[in-house]
């Protein structure tokens, strides 16, 4: 697999000889190589130039197959090139390597690097060749990370796959402001569905066995009968037909997937219908909260719920929650415009569309029922009926996590001056410290607003004890979740991020010997 640098020897012109004999240190350099999709006669000038001079030729193979970016490129390789096969390991993720895939595979990259250094070090210069393009979706670029920071490195850019699979079935991808997303076949259902619903055109790569889930999330996302296959573009076996008439049994690795965003030829004619007026009955808007995060926090009434509207609206990352299936729209926006999206929706609503506002959390905790409320006082929806489902707050999550800090009564309140003005905040806070009142806070820090917390901290020991137990969570039912039990003293306002809710006990709050927090029932 690797050629004894012997053989090469004799290739190399006696300017590197020469340059060493001299004491001179001279690296060869590095090329990662796009090759295009197929078609030798798209591989570029540039590229074709550097594989003719090149001293070693690499390229990636799998076990028992030849290597197609060779097929593509072998009739420009100079005689006596030296050639690098550079074969996975292992190609389905299955693999008896104590590391696993992941494993496996950095150990070949690993031994590429050394392969392929050592003959940079000796003065020659390396081609890696690449299908498409050396950077997208390739395995040039783990090379590259490798050996870029020890050697000159120049990469050269291939047509794409999927500029040459457009180019077969010859539809536009997108036009004027359209958003082309490219994804990989290998994301779960729910996920690929959401992103593709999410888009005007999209290409799915990374097909093969992945098919079946791809065909599915087409279908959730609303768009498979839009969807073309294409196989083995700009090679002579190249086919393409519309995906609902794919066998999936007979779909190899060189194909993928076309979701054009804007093609008269690819879209269902929709036939008329009458257009009845919505029944005022009908005209409901409901707001969902959908807790802090994980899945299992979704109460049953609010999956119950988005199972049956037809849109959600809502800021982009509470969206982006919601699963994806058929016949669901999806309207996601910016985190300051909760007037704007109430409006919208609830002009939805009025139209006799199903919609579902979404917020993090519960909705009517600082969330966005107040603002659909807001909304439909100013703008005139009486016809409109707003429900809202309750989720899991924040407050109720970190005061779980931490034991029982909010057991008595407690206060809850947002940093943030943003609606109301600073003055109103302190002397709320002033309020809550000297009624001895457990305080939760939202929102205490963002990028525009870095003093706050210090202020409150200033606050609040002038009320309090220094000792005051505080509970700081932070990303509370995800995968970065972290609690901090600290004091009011020791609180550090720096560490604090938007991320974060605090939980700022009263003069009983205590905690227990293993670290948890709680605050009696009883005053005496």
């Amino acid at each position: 697999m690797c050629a004894p640098l012997h053989r090469v020897a004799d290739r190399f012109g006696a300017s590197a000889r020469n340059s060493r004999a001299w004491g001179e240190r001279v690296s060869g350099r590095l090329h990662g190589v796009g090759v295009g999709p197929g078609d030798p006669e798209l591989i570029t000038l540039k590229a074709a130039r550097l594989i003719d001079a090149a001293d070693v030729i690499a390229y990636h193979q799998g076990v028992g197959k030849s290597s197609n970016a060779r097929r593509i490129a072998a009739h420009l390789f100079p005689e006596g090139v030296v050639e690098e096969v550079l074969q996975y390991p292992v190609t389905t993720g299955t693999t008896d390597h104590p590391g696993g895939y992941a494993g496996a595979m950095a150990d070949f990259y690993a031994e590429c690097t050394e392969r392929l250094g050592a003959h940079l070090e000796a003065g020659r210069d390396v081609v890696v060749l690449a299908e498409g393009d050396p950077l997208f979706y390739g395995s040039y670029m783990y090379v590259h990370e490798l050996l870029s920071e020890r050697f000159e490195t120049e990469v050269v850019p291939g047509v794409p796959a999927f500029a040459a699979a457009t180019a077969a079935a010859a539809v536009p991808l997108v036009k004027q402001t359209g958003v082309l997303t490219v994804l990989p076949g290998t994301l779960p259902v729910p996920e690929l569905a959401r992103r593709l619903a999410d888009t005007d055109a999209a290409i799915v790569m990374k097909l093969g066995r992945t098919f079946p889930g791809v065909v599915e999330a087409l279908r959730q996302a609303g768009k498979l009968d839009r969807a073309l296959y294409v196989e083995r573009a700009s090679m002579a076996e190249q086919r393409w037909l519309p995906v609902a008439e794919v066998d999936a049994s007979s779909v190899p690795y060189f194909s993928l997937v076309v979701v054009p965003g804007d093609d008269p030829r690819t879209r269902a004619v929709p036939e008329p219908v009458e257009q009845v007026a919505p029944n005022p009955t009908d005209r409901e808007l409901l707001v969902v909260g959908l807790g802090p995060g994980p899945d299992r926090w979704l109460t049953p009434e609010a999956s119950e719920a988005l199972a049956s509207v037809d849109h959600v609206v809502g800021y982009a990352p509470y969206v982006d929650r919601v699963p994806q299936r058929a016949g669901l729209q999806r309207h996601a926006s910016g985190n300051t415009v909760e007037v704007d999206r109430a409006t919208f929706a609830l002009e939805l609503a009025r139209s006799g569309e199903r919609v579902a506002v979404v917020s993090g959390g519960d909705a009517g905790v600082f969330g966005m029922a107040s603002a659909v409320f807001e909304a439909a006082e100013s703008g005139g929806f009486d016809d409109v009926a707003v429900r809202v489902l309750p989720g899991v707050s924040a407050v109720q999550a970190v005061a779980a996590r931490a034991g029982a800090p909010v057991g008595a009564d407690f206060a809850v309140l947002s940093l943030s001056d943003r609606l109301k003005p600073w003055e109103v905040v302190e002397r709320r806070v002033r309020a809550i410290a000297q009624a001895d009142l457990v305080l939760a806070v939202y929102n205490p820090r963002s990028r525009s607003r870095t003093t706050q917390v210090a202020d409150l901290r200033r606050i609040l020991l002038e009320e309090r004890s220094p000792d005051t137990v505080v509970v700081v969570g932070r990303d509370v039912g995800r995968a970065e979740e972290s609690l901090t039990v600290t004091t009011l003293a020791d609180l550090d306002p720096d560490s604090i991020d938007m991320k974060c809710l605090l939980i700022i006990g009263s003069e009983s709050t205590r905690t227990t010997p293993t670290g948890q927090v709680w605050s009696p029932r009883f005053v005496r």
